[in-house]
């Protein structure tokens, strides 16, 4: 990929972060986005890590410093609002959801973090790339996809060979060897939660950054 020459500013997206706060702090603060910028979160931003509440702080915050910011909606985020709104709560506990409602440590959802949830969007699509949390059933425009597809789809599209004419950037489906960054795919889940790193790339030059998981805390003994 070729640098860009212009002076619009970066197109970044930010793969899984499944609860990690301290490793999107960091990876924000090494990545610094400026105005001129725009992130697009892939999604995932709940259950498993141990801060939930504390990422949906964090982007709220986010989204009000950076409005060119962009959110999309993951499965987690879809199962944690079928939990709220009484339609499904066993999916959301047996995916996760536990960590995420130790989180808020029995208090009630804020309206801040209602309203996140409630806006975030399926895909965002530029002339040259297509944003997604899961992938696309191959043959069908964005337009034209399922919602269960853009949040969900795992091998009807991985191991599909279809161009929709731009690059798609997705989560999902966590990446063993660091960021796939193909030129009709980029793959950003990067395995936070599971010990691995968390992922932001800027799409257009392909550089990206990584913060590793934080090593878990010693415990000291002390000897008498």
């Amino acid at each position: 990929m070729t640098a860009r020459l212009s002076k619009r500013g970066r197109l970044l997206a930010v793969g899984d972060i499944h609860g990690c706060l301290e490793q999107l702090r960091s990876l924000m603060a090494r990545v610094a986005p400026t105005p001129n910028d725009q992130v697009v979160f892939l999604g995932d931003y709940v259950d498993r890590g141990p801060d939930s509440r504390g990422v949906l702080d964090f982007l709220c915050d986010f989204a009000r410093r950076f409005p060119r910011s962009v959110f999309l909606k993951g499965n987690h985020e879809a199962m944690f609002l079928d939990f709220l709104h009484g339609r499904d709560r066993l999916s959301f506990l047996a995916n996760g959801g536990q960590a995420t409602l130790e989180s808020y440590g029995g208090a009630e959802i804020p309206d801040d973090h209602l309203r996140f949830l409630d806006n975030l969007q399926l895909y965002h699509e530029t002339p040259a790339f297509i944003f997604v949390h899961a992938g696309m059933r191959p043959g069908l425009p964005p337009s034209q996809q399922s919602e269960e597809d853009l949040l969900w789809i795992r091998n009807e599209f991985l191991n599909s060979g279809y161009s929709w004419g731009k690059t798609l950037v997705f989560g999902h489906t966590p990446q063993k060897n660091g960021p796939l960054l193909l030129k009709e795919r980029m793959g950003l889940d990067t395995g936070a939660v599971y010990g691995r790193t968390l992922t932001c790339c800027d799409v257009e030059t392909g550089r990206c950054w990584s913060v590793p998981a934080a090593e878990p805390k010693r415990k000291r003994f002390l000897l008498f």
